[in-house]
């Protein structure tokens, strides 16, 4: 009878609302070190997002994304009143491809390439078209990752070097700190298509090309921009202590 009334208070116990057992469940987070470069660096970006609008000076936020290629291997289902969709498990691999993309948050101005491959050369094919669509500004201000094609060196690999060397006097880099990609609003835009488009299965570069693109016209038609709400000032107050901390030591 003991035995048994533990073992029912401990059923209780673990399955009661609040304490309720769920291995399945599991949270992520990126969570960077508070190091007195990561502050200089994430201080730096805030103060470009904070710079006042001027068409000579457009900012921008960029990042690419890895998109897998899967197909069904049975035909799906379609939806019917009164019944949801079916879909087999079994799927099909097709390779990979890879979306880059550019978004001036302000304006809501967006620009995407869908590439078989992501490296030095399609970077700098993607710069090209983003410095074409800016002919009137000094400079083009680009908020990005350290991806290791993220700099003018992989115009040199590409294009002649007076090409390479105008090319990147088009350009501000601004990277962001390692481990701190929330401070790109390039995976805001991300994280919408994500969810809006790429929650599917797409078997080929031409359809994920036509399914993404169709997916910036609607944004665009729609106007939808980006604003920005942490600053500068709000991260000093929100990490007083890391920054007192680091001064002291």
């Amino acid at each position: 009878m003991e035995r048994g009334g533990r073992h029912c208070a401990v059923h209780r116990l673990l399955h009661s609302e609040k304490n309720a057992v769920q291995p399945h469940r599991k949270r992520q987070w990126c969570i960077a070190q508070l190091t007195a470069k990561f502050l200089c660096e994430m201080e730096r970006v805030l103060d470009v997002y904070a710079r006042p609008d001027d068409e000579r000076l457009p900012v921008l936020c960029f990042d690419e994304q890895p998109c897998f290629l899967i197909g069904d291997t049975r035909a799906p289902v379609p939806m019917e009143p009164g019944r949801v969709a079916k879909q087999d498990y079994e799927y099909e691999r097709f390779g990979s491809g890879a979306v880059l993309l550019a978004v001036e948050p302000r304006t809501g101005r967006r620009f995407v390439k869908v590439c078989a491959r992501r490296t030095a050369e399609e970077y700098t094919a993607f710069m090209q078209e983003l410095e074409q669509a800016y002919p009137e500004a000094v400079q083009i201000t680009l908020v990005q990752d350290n991806l290791n094609t993220h700099h003018g060196g992989s115009f040199y690999k590409w294009m002649p070097p007076d090409q390479a060397h105008r090319l990147v006097g088009r350009f501000e880099w601004i990277y962001t700190p390692k481990h701190a990609s929330w401070l790109n609003m390039a995976e805001l835009e991300f994280s919408v298509l994500q969810r809006q488009c790429l929650q599917r299965r797409i078997p080929s570069l031409e359809r994920l090309r036509n399914e993404v693109e169709a997916w910036v016209a609607a944004r665009s038609r729609a106007a939808i921009t980006l604003n920005w709400q942490f600053s500068t000032q709000a991260a000093r107050r929100t990490l007083g202590r890391q920054y007192e901390t680091i001064r002291i030591n």
